[in-house]
């Protein structure tokens, strides 16, 4: 049974006022990001996809893939996409103590090679408690729109439409680059571009 919603409802985001949700404004813009990669091949269609639209994002990386596709997260690094930190394993925060979990938060950063501010906890999970032991510049990147590309219930028609549905101005919205996500990805996301390109939108990476 379907246990998320496609958006974040605002006595979430009232409930954790200090992580980022969505960007306020007024222009025609959007923030995709995308979580798990890189993964050979799905995170090369991401790639190529955004190129074809002239469209910018921020990709959440596991450290452990970054290791296993050296190959591929160079071509992240070498593109003008930002990089954020999603753990080096994928843990969930709910279920991790907070000395694993800040441990594997610091060691996706030092396989990531470079500096980000940016972190996604896997699966939007985080204690308060692992939060306050964050570096102090460390922004929480969650969501205003998800996609659910990684349920292989959703269907694919369906999923475009709730991606476009729950989108607005500023909306910082999540996809997969993951095998799990990669048929409704593939159908979703150059449709999603297609959809508010064709409106005037543009795609930029997280501003922070």
């Amino acid at each position: 049974m379907k246990s998320y919603l496609h958006y974040s409802p605002f006595w979430l985001k009232a409930l954790f006022p200090k992580y980022h949700w969505r960007i306020e404004t007024k222009e025609k813009v959007l923030y995709l990001t995308f979580d798990d990669g890189p993964i050979p091949e799905v995170t090369e269609f991401v790639l190529d996809t955004l190129n074809s639209y002239q469209a910018l994002a921020t990709f959440f990386c596991i450290g452990d893939n970054v290791n296993r596709h050296p190959h591929i997260y160079k071509k992240l690094l070498n593109s003008f996409h930002r990089i954020g930190n999603h753990t080096y394993n994928h843990l969930n925060g709910w279920k991790s103590d907070p000395e694993t979990y800040i441990e594997n938060f610091h060691q996706c950063n030092e396989t990531l090679q470079i500096k980000t501010n940016l972190f996604r906890p896997p699966h939007g999970r985080l204690t308060r408690q692992q939060a306050n032991q964050l570096p102090t510049d460390t922004k929480v990147i969650m969501w205003d729109v998800l996609s659910g590309d990684f349920d292989n219930n959703l269907g694919n028609e369906k999923c475009l439409r709730k991606s476009i549905e729950h989108t607005k101005r500023g909306s910082i919205v999540v996809f997969h680059d993951s095998l799990k996500a990669k048929e409704n990805l593939y159908y979703t996301l150059p449709r999603y571009l297609d959809h508010f390109s064709s409106l005037g939108y543009r795609f930029e990476t997280l501003p922070y």
